[in-house]
């Protein structure tokens, strides 16, 4: 019978861009990787297990994470990029094969790259991202507030799950969890506040396009620039266009999942 072998997997530190913290992330292996084929089944069971793998890879981490409960609570989205990075980097070092569209001649190609090459990360100032809430008067209505935070990963699994929107309507999702609510103001009356997420997503949908606009550059401003991008300066070899590319690391980390 298998007793196990004495082995040790190779590590890497991660500071966390927006909370400061500091983790060690072991490479998986191949058991954790059988279990991640299986877990494309949504795009909510997809980051339930990305989130969960990534905590049982944590070999080093704060004492104030306790449990994978408080992990959730204190680790926002934008860390979990750095997380994933991390992970991805000692477990793959390369980014293989990422498939590019030319921009200019609309054709495809393969590019293979060191993923240490295209790591960028902009650390939050400040001491307490997670805190932090704020305010916009959205342009179309002097009537209506909307308050924004950086949202962590206990949020994004509890709008998963309670939003009543389609399952496949990702983006509307995910663009709505950064709000955490609405106020609104009649004329008459009292304000009206709509902290429901069904209804935040009913609100949401109701704005002028430009309203969404300006949500989203007060939202980068406050939350969205602090974090890692994986950007790379590529060539066509169809047509030798020269193009910099923002690499999807979900997508490239659930594809070299299912092609080792």
């Amino acid at each position: 019978m298998f007793k196990g072998f004495d082995i040790k997997y190779p590590e890497y530190e991660v500071i966390t861009p927006q909370t400061k913290m500091s983790y060690n992330v072991r490479s998986l292996n191949v058991q954790e990787e059988e279990r991640l084929k299986g877990s494309l089944l949504s795009a909510v069971k997809a980051y339930e297990h990305l989130n969960k793998c990534i905590y049982d890879s944590l070999s080093k981490r704060p004492e104030s994470i306790t449990s994978y409960d408080t992990f959730l609570k204190n680790t926002t989205i934008k860390d979990r990029d750095a997380l994933l990075y991390g992970l991805y980097h000692i477990t793959y070092e390369e980014i293989r094969n990422y498939d590019i569209f030319c921009g200019t001649c609309s054709q495809k190609y393969p590019v293979t790259v060191q993923a240490s090459s295209t790591f960028n990360m902009n650390v939050y100032p400040d001491d307490d991202i997670l805190s932090k809430e704020v305010s916009l008067q959205i342009p179309s209505s002097d009537k209506v507030t909307v308050y924004l935070k950086q949202p962590t990963l206990y949020d994004e699994m509890l709008h998963f799950q309670s939003s009543g929107v389609l399952p496949g309507n990702k983006e509307l999702l995910s663009e709505t969890l950064i709000i955490t609510k609405f106020h609104y103001q009649p004329d008459v009356g009292d304000t009206i506040i709509y902290s429901d997420r069904d209804d935040i997503i009913d609100a949401y949908k109701s704005l002028a396009s430009k309203d969404k606009r300006v949500i989203f550059r007060k939202f980068r401003d406050e939350f969205g620039q602090y974090g890692i991008t994986l950007k790379m300066q590529t060539k066509c070899i169809h047509c030798s266009v020269v193009q910099i590319i923002d690499i999807d690391l979900v997508d490239n980390f659930f594809r070299m999942v299912h092609t080792i």
